[in-house]
């Protein structure tokens, strides 16, 4: 008789600082190109995305930059590069979308959250996102810090 394998951890890192900085506009979820240990690092969730952004290239396609994928413990001479540019894999139709609305003032795209999905490929979530000013922040934390008291106030 085989082994019952172990239910795989869920994988979903989570960049916190995006949506303080960030509003978003909208959503994709883009598969990544990715190479040898870079995904064993990420089961492990060895992943910081904090100053990732993302870019165009000359030939139309959308790289991500800044995230960084820790090296994988046990790989040997192997071992993949920590801060290396990743192609980003998406349709055209969303490409064309996310390059022409890129290109408005003030636009940026960031990744959001990085997960693995069922058939366990890394996807990226990314977001076109309008950088959130001073009092957009505050208004923010004004808001939860409400929301807070009243979930509190509700339990007692």
């Amino acid at each position: 008789m085989a082994k019952e394998k172990d239910a795989p951890r869920k994988v979903n890192i989570v960049n916190r600082r995006a949506s303080h900085e960030y509003s978003f506009l909208t959503k994709y979820d883009a598969g990544m190109m990715l190479q040898g240990t870079e995904i064993k690092s990420i089961r492990d969730g060895n992943v910081n995305m904090q100053d990732g952004f993302c870019i165009f290239h000359p030939d139309g396609s959308l790289w991500v930059h800044n995230l960084s994928i820790s090296k994988y413990t046990e790989g040997t001479y192997n071992n993949h590069e920590p801060t290396r540019e990743r192609k980003l894999l998406l349709t055209k139709r969303e490409l064309r979308q996310l390059s022409d609305k890129s290109q408005e003032q003030g636009l940026t795209i960031v990744p959001i959250r990085l997960f693995v999905s069922d058939r366990g490929f890394a996807k990226l979530e990314i977001a076109l996102a309008k950088g959130k000013k001073l009092y957009d922040k505050r208004e923010d934390i004004k808001a939860k810090d409400q929301k807070r008291e009243m979930d509190r106030a509700r339990d007692y």
